[in-house]
């Protein structure tokens, strides 16, 4: 059952996409518990790590420093670029910037652990491209548009440390004391993680279904746009920085996809329904696109010894 849900993950999140546009009632229920779902997303992630794992990633502190610089430049300039090129409405092109905006997204840490790359290091620049969101993601709008926003630090540190560190450090734990005990049921859990994903996406289709059936053509092209460059940048970006293929595959995933719900939440407070648009057209794509990249590299061998690709059976 693990096997077929991880090797499904592009198409139940289509599929509960749909029923959620025609059913919204299906999923909205959710809303109330997305920190609950996030939380047991990084629970996940943690079990299936060892705390040696981060010893090789702090070793190599220029590939954290590039990566949250990485993550913070590319996707705003994409963004830039892309909305003037296809000649988007200011509100659309708004909508653009403020996900370009935005801290890594949760689910690539998901992602990154089914693309074999550097989980350690996924988790990692989570933690530090979210803890910096609120200084640098309104800095980055307020550049580029002139307008300001507002984060609330200690409000972000607080979901930081209860949705995203403290069910991550739990999972370490766990495993670090339990390991004898749970070593059979530990590669269940990436795949409850992608269950928990699918639902959240889900969710977010159906309280954004009546937006979403006006979808223009013209911006479900711009998202597509912003994360294939985002997540094919991010990638040879790394390769030049000389970063091993696992290394390199988790920038890009980093880079590639955004924290779309909390662009969500910023359109829709400081801007207009229609702002919000590409990140919530970016919330179900990403996911499908990053899925479908994922699979495609987990077929490919890593040869890199260099690049050391977390196992969730091994210890």
């Amino acid at each position: 059952m693990s096997k077929f849900i991880e090797k499904n993950f592009a198409l139940l999140a289509i599929l509960f996409s749909i029923i959620a546009m025609i059913y919204p009632e299906s999923f909205t229920w959710a809303k109330p518990h997305i920190p609950k779902f996030l939380g047991i997303i990084m629970f996940g992630m943690g079990i299936t790590l060892k705390f040696s794992d981060f010893k090789g990633v702090w070793k190599n502190k220029k590939l954290i420093v590039a990566g949250i610089i990485m993550q913070y430049t590319i996707m705003p300039m994409l963004a830039v670029i892309i909305s003037l090129i296809l000649n988007l409405p200011k509100e659309l092109m708004a909508g653009m910037i403020i996900v370009g905006a935005c801290p890594s997204g949760t689910a690539s840490n998901v992602i990154s652990y089914m693309g074999k790359a550097n989980l350690a290091l996924s988790v990692t620049l989570t933690l530090c491209t979210t803890l910096l969101a609120p200084i640098l993601t309104p800095l980055i709008i307020y550049t580029i548009l002139s307008h300001k926003i507002t984060i609330p630090f200690w409000s972000m540190v607080y979901s930081i440390f209860w949705i995203v560190l403290f069910p991550l450090i739990d999972g370490l734990i766990i495993r670090h004391f339990l390991y004898n005990r749970i070593k059979k049921i530990i590669p269940v859990f990436p795949s409850i993680s992608i269950i928990c994903i699918v639902i959240l996406i889900a969710c977010i289709v159906g309280l954004n279904q009546k937006l979403l059936l006006t979808l223009p053509l013209l911006i479900f092209m711009a998202v597509i746009l912003h994360n294939g460059w985002g997540l094919g940048l991010g990638y040879f970006i790394a390769k030049l920085l000389k970063a091993g293929e696992a290394e390199a595959r988790t920038l890009a995933f980093k880079v590639g996809l955004q924290n779309s719900g909390l662009g969500v939440s910023l359109a829709s407070q400081f801007f207009t329904a229609s702002t919000a648009l590409p990140s919530t057209i970016f919330s179900l794509w990403h996911n499908i696109s990053g899925v479908i990249l994922a699979k495609w590299w987990a077929k490919k061998k890593i040869t890199e010894t260099a690049a050391p690709v977390i196992q969730a059976t091994n210890d």
